[in-house]
């Protein structure tokens, strides 16, 4: 994807959800429609997918932290809501699958490292949205929360192995009442060390 239309996705993203947010009596909802709204005109038009799909997420997601940053909100506090956005956007145009619940994850801990967010208290914010999420997507609890746990790995390993350890103790408990099982290669395997 070409930087210009990496910086419109973000740009687009981050308007969207300033102008939902402002005036809105339900933030946590008008934060999770922005989100699958400005998803759902990101991706209705594209056959991306695979890394294409999760880069055209992780900038859509990156505006919408970025604006929730912008309007002094918690970035941890709105992870949740942001995933079901995510979820539910990918899922109106026929994309929602493991991959883009962990590439939505992945984003949100990236991007709460960017505004200067707590990274778990992202990840389990977002792994919380993806249980929450997760029937209206056609998905156990359990897989949801295990791509978004994975998918959290992910972008924390991507900030330091400082917010990977925080991460990583957070996503390893219970969440909503679900028991997150990660998936390989994130369970023993930290940055810098060699996969057994």
């Amino acid at each position: 994807m070409a930087h210009r239309e990496t910086k419109d996705l973000v740009a687009e993203a981050e308007n969207s959800v300033i102008k939902a947010i402002h005036g809105a009596g339900d933030v946590a909802g008008a934060i999770a429609d922005a989100t699958s709204h400005t998803l759902v005109r990101t991706l209705q038009s594209t056959r991306a997918t695979g890394s294409e799909l999760g880069g055209m997420i992780r900038d859509t997601l990156q505006g919408t932290i970025q604006a929730v940053a912008q309007v002094g909100g918690e970035v941890e506090s709105a992870a949740s809501s942001i995933m079901v956005g995510a979820l539910r956007g990918t899922q109106q145009v026929g994309k929602a699958s493991a991959e883009a619940v962990s590439a939505s994850a992945a984003a949100l801990v990236k991007g709460a490292a960017d505004v200067g967010g707590d990274v778990g208290r992202t990840a389990k914010g977002a792994v919380a949205g993806a249980i929450e999420g997760a029937r209206d997507v056609g998905m156990t609890a359990e897989r949801a929360a295990s791509a978004a746990a994975s998918g959290a790995l992910k972008g924390a390993g991507e900030v330091s192995s400082t917010a990977l350890d925080e991460v990583r103790e957070v996503v390893t408990k219970t969440i909503s009442g679900v028991k997150v099982v990660i998936t390989e290669p994130f369970r023993s395997v930290r940055p810098g060390e060699k996969k057994e």
